[in-house]
């Protein structure tokens, strides 16, 4: 007898009558099955999803800034289980500050690390992990570096031979508050396209010397 995969929409289907669908939003995108949920249903839509679709593997938690739209951070869970094609994507929109979620440790052991990584990174709380603190950056460290108005700094990296350009002098430069800004100031140099090049004297960067500590120039230069 042929066994077929349940497709992605019967996936939804199966769903369907173990969540509150008034506090979630199923949906099918380039093939995928998403449900977009509120803060106060993520628990419950987690737990159906493991308990009643079999999807006990967390496969992914990341996060975006989604500035200027609003609410402004998206939290992303991709669930799945081993030796099966079924996949479940669950998003979480938040505000706030900081922007806070419950965890989901209590479903989902792999999410310690995750979960500390998107706090590290963009600053979401999530209530009730047993370690929230700091995992890629130092714990005295300020601010979340992938928030979109995150100010940015540039060192040049010098080799014996050759000096490759920095970020600025490649990346496209976005102003404060666009889509996709870098939230400095206006790059160093006569416009603020991208390759400009800071006036001599001044250490390269967009809009502002390297943090203290950090030296640039020709004295980083390796011997």
């Amino acid at each position: 007898m042929d066994h077929q995969a349940p497709s992605r929409e019967s996936l939804l289907d199966r769903l369907r009558p173990h969540v509150p669908w008034g506090l979630a939003t199923p949906r099918e995108e380039r093939g995928r099955s998403i449900v977009l949920v509120t803060a106060g249903a993520l628990l419950d839509v987690l737990r159906a999803a493991r308990d009643h679709l079999g999807l006990d593997m967390l496969v992914d938690l990341t996060a975006w800034d989604r500035i200027p739209a609003s609410p402004r951070f998206e939290v992303v869970y991709l669930l799945g289980r081993a030796g099966s094609p079924d996949r479940l994507t669950v998003k979480a929109q938040i505000d706030g500050e900081p922007p806070r979620l419950p965890t989901t440790t209590g479903l989902y052991r792999a999410a310690v690390f995750p979960e500390r990584e998107v706090y590290d990174m963009f600053g979401i709380a999530f209530d009730g992990h047993p370690d929230l603190r700091r995992i890629l950056m130092p714990d005295d460290w300020e601010g979340h570096p992938l928030r979109r108005d995150y100010s940015l700094f540039e060192e040049p990296v010098e080799f014996h031979g050759h000096t490759p350009k920095v970020p600025s002098a490649i990346i496209p430069y976005f102003p404060p508050g666009s889509g996709s800004g870098s939230g400095g100031a206006t790059p160093p140099g006569t416009g603020s396209g991208a390759g400009d090049q800071p006036p001599p004297g001044e250490a390269p960067g967009w809009g502002g010397q390297p943090p203290s500590g950090r030296p640039s120039g020709p004295e980083t230069e390796r011997k």
